[in-house]
């Protein structure tokens, strides 16, 4: 079944990464260095590259304490490098004003890629507070920068001259990107908008924080917590193993606790045979955020997205998604709405006929209809007539799924252990493609006991990235499944990446294993598709390495990756029984298979709810009335968009919608459906040319994943396919193009 997965990914050592998670202190701009930088820092395991291989943080050193005086340090030592630029008396060149940029900010950027790391995947109480407190410093210092009129004139000079500098395609690519980048930032406003943008800036930044925080308390506030064991009939002996061992770590000795994961339905609900269970599950799911309580962020988010229309209006554009979109490959808010209303009809209706099939069993086991109370869900539900709830959809799910493909969800757990899967399918399948093998590491420290190290090796031997895996839940993480990185590849700076993945997979008990489901599978392939995005970076300018595309692109290269947890060759290679390392057998395999499109009416639906929520927070004008009611304008929003179906809410609620509030996916969460067409589109052209080969993979690394945002992501598509991609192979993939062809579209 393919899934979709949210992702995290920070932009790549840059100066604009280094100005998007930290920040300086409001009178930074008037600030230069004083006294001794190493001074200022003593015993500060930051102060200093590490000399660690590629640079890895020395995470046996790194205490909470330290990240705040090298943040402060770091900007103001930035500060005083963009001044001397703008103070520079001779002519603006390339190298003097647009590399000089790139090298500005070593410090900042150090300490930002590992705080921001923690802050999401290992967090306390004192990352809490500095990530508090530095938010609103963040604006004032990216401001700082792209708004200082000297530092701008000599941007603007270089781009006006830029057709008579000789310069190569990479160098006029990076002066193309930082003259937008500072007309985008607010760069030729009057410096009275410039004052109110600044302050828009500070506010959102301290907001985005404070969602975050907000979020990470009602998630694990949102846990359901039972005593009686028979109250979780239908779990595993290892997920009830695993539920009492997590009511043990929040002190809570012989209860159990089954955590919230960041989405809507939660894992569970396949399993659970008691329904009152399902029920209690699944509204703390999706009420985790409206308790009316500290941790409600239903307000934070009507602000946020006020200022996010205000701040768009004062740039030039109509709306946030106006402006968004602008940067990116959709280009217009019309475009992609258009993706995803023209699949709507086809995924409701294929949705419809799966809950079709599951009312009957549901029925069947007794259950009878009567109206659910999440009247501000949808104002559909009391007419829906059927037995099913959404509590239901996935435990029936599962039962239709072992009935007509004869499937058992658990049976299949089991050959699927976490290593296994690693270690012979997600890297047995980099090796094929691209040759790359890996050796982990035990000697380079890690900042929690679950995190493993993995050294990366090229096809000819030489040593390339180092890996980072961090898959098990804890109170601490945030929810979801991402990549970032601790350090960035750039030629210009002679650094090779440091590349995290991490997940949120329930940790077995101590001496169980860790059984994967088929969807985490595909998260751990999705996931790493992302690293080697960043891992075979190789460009000049660290604005441009690796991940430092658009947002409907970067979805590409790791939603294109999980197409190979289904190649016969890999999938044989990983999928094996825990106990007896027998391959799956041969009649499992095939029904697995043959499940391919099981469930796409569902996974569509919920994944253009999402979507279309977020496009409707972001398409709103400056001029609207301020939301004082999340709940009616989620419920206006969908049923504007036919997709008030009350049995397949929206992948993410409002209120927590982690990825369009505090990730970076404002009016960009279409972007899984848009790159979702580019990754069929060019699995299909693998298919055509031999599937998977080293030729293949070769290719592909290099003209698609090696260039990073070198040049024009469409112009790379169409180089690297021959022709723009085609929505076709989508459609059949996900088993809707039958459908779709009946009516006529």
């Amino acid at each position: 079944m393919l899934s979709f997965r949210p992702v995290v990914f920070t932009a790549f050592a840059s100066l604009l990464a280094a100005c998007s998670s930290l920040a300086d202190k409001p009178h930074a701009a008037n600030e230069t260095t004083t006294g001794n930088f190493v001074d200022a820092l003593t015993d500060n395991p930051f102060a200093e590259t590490s000399v660690l291989p590629f640079e890895a943080p020395p995470f046996d050193k790194i205490r909470p304490d330290d990240f705040q005086p090298a943040i402060e340090e770091g900007m103001r030592r930035q500060i005083a490098e963009i001044k001397r630029i703008a103070d520079d008396n001779a002519s603006p060149t390339f190298d003097n004003t647009l590399v000089a940029l790139e090298k500005t900010g070593a410090l900042l950027k150090r300490v930002d890629r590992v705080f921001s790391a923690l802050a999401q995947a290992n967090t306390n109480d004192t990352l809490q507070r500095v990530q508090k407190e530095e938010a609103p410093k963040l604006a004032a210092h990216r401001d700082a920068i792209f708004l200082d009129p000297k530092l701008f004139a000599r941007v603007k000079s270089v781009y006006e001259r830029r057709a008579h500098l000789n310069l190569d395609a990479e160098s006029l690519r990076l002066t193309e990107r930082y003259y937008r980048l500072f007309v985008r930032a607010g760069a030729e406003l009057s410096k009275a908008d410039q004052e109110t943008l600044r302050g828009y800036n500070k506010e959102l930044s301290s907001l985005s924080t404070e969602f975050r925080s907000k979020l990470l308390a009602a998630t694990k506030a949102g846990a359901l917590v039972v005593d009686d064991k028979g109250e979780l009939a239908g779990l595993s002996d290892a997920d009830l193993s695993s539920a009492l061992e997590a009511g043990r770590e929040r002190m809570l000795p012989g209860k159990y606790a089954i955590a919230l994961q960041n989405t809507t339905q939660q894992p569970a609900l396949a399993s659970l045979t008691n329904r009152a269970t399902r029920e209690k599950l699944f509204l703390r799911s999706i009420d985790r955020a409206e308790q009316n309580d500290d941790n409600d962020t239903r307000k934070t988010i009507t602000r946020i997205a006020e200022l996010r229309a205000e701040k768009a209006r004062l740039l030039g554009y109509d709306t946030w998604a106006a402006y968004t979109l602008d940067d990116e490959m959709a280009k217009t808010p019309a475009r992609a709405i258009a993706l995803m209303t023209d699949m709507a009809p086809v995924a409701i209706a294929k949705a419809k006929s799966e809950a079709a099939e599951m009312d009957k069993l549901a029925r069947k086991d007794g259950i009878k209809f009567k109206p659910w109370n999440l009247q501000y869900y949808s104002p559909t539900a009391k007419k829906e007539g059927g037995a099913l709830q959404p509590w239901d959809w996935a435990f029936y799910a599962e039962q239709l799924r072992k009935r007509q493909l004869q499937i058992d969800s658990e049976q299949v757990k089991q050959y699927f252990e976490l290593d296994n899967v690693l270690q012979n399918g997600v890297f047995f399948a980099a090796n094929k493609l691209y040759g790359i093998t890996f050796k982990e590491r035990h000697d380079i420290p890690v900042y929690q006991r679950d995190v493993r190290v993995f050294e990366v090796f090229d096809a000819d031997g030489t040593s390339l990235a180092l890996f980072y895996a961090d898959y098990f839940k804890r109170d601490n993480k945030a929810g979801g499944a991402w990549a970032t990185s601790f350090v960035g590849q750039s030629t210009l700076l002679g650094q090779k990446p440091v590349i995290t993945n991490t997940c949120n997979f329930t940790k077995p008990a101590p001496g169980q294993p860790a059984l994967l489901s088929r969807d985490n599978v595909i998260t751990m392939f999705h996931e790493f598709g992302h690293a080697l995005h960043g891992m075979f970076s190789n460009v000049k300018y660290p604005l441009l390495g690796g991940t430092a595309v658009p947002r409907d692109f970067v979805e590409f290269p790791s939603q294109f990756n999980e197409h190979w947890a289904d190649e016969p060759s890999v999938f044989a290679h990983y999928a094996k029984h825990y106990k007896t390392g027998a391959p799956m057998p041969a009649d499992l395999l095939a029904r697995l298979r043959n499940a391919g499109t099981f469930g796409q009416g569902f996974a569509t639906t919920e994944q253009l709810g999402a979507s279309l929520l977020d496009m409707a927070w972001h398409t709103l004008p400056r001029s609207m009335t301020i939301i004082d009611n999340v709940d009616a304008f989620e419920r206006s929003a969908l049923h504007k968009y036919n997709l008030d179906y009350p049995l397949v809410p929206p992948r993410y609620r409002t209120s927590y919608f982690a990825h369009i509030w505090s990730n970076g996916y404002a009016a960009s969460y279409y972007a899984y459906l848009w790159t979702a067409v580019l990754r069929d589109d060019a699995f299909y052209w693998f298919r055509e040319h031999g599937g998977m080969t080293r030729e293949n993979g070769q290719r592909f690394r290099d003209r698609v994943l090696s260039r990073g945002g070198t040049e024009p992501l469409d112009e790379l598509y169409r180089a690297w396919r021959g022709r723009d991609p085609s929505v076709e192979p989508l459609l059949e993939v996900r088993g809707l193009k039958s459908t779709r062809d009946k009516r006529g579209n």
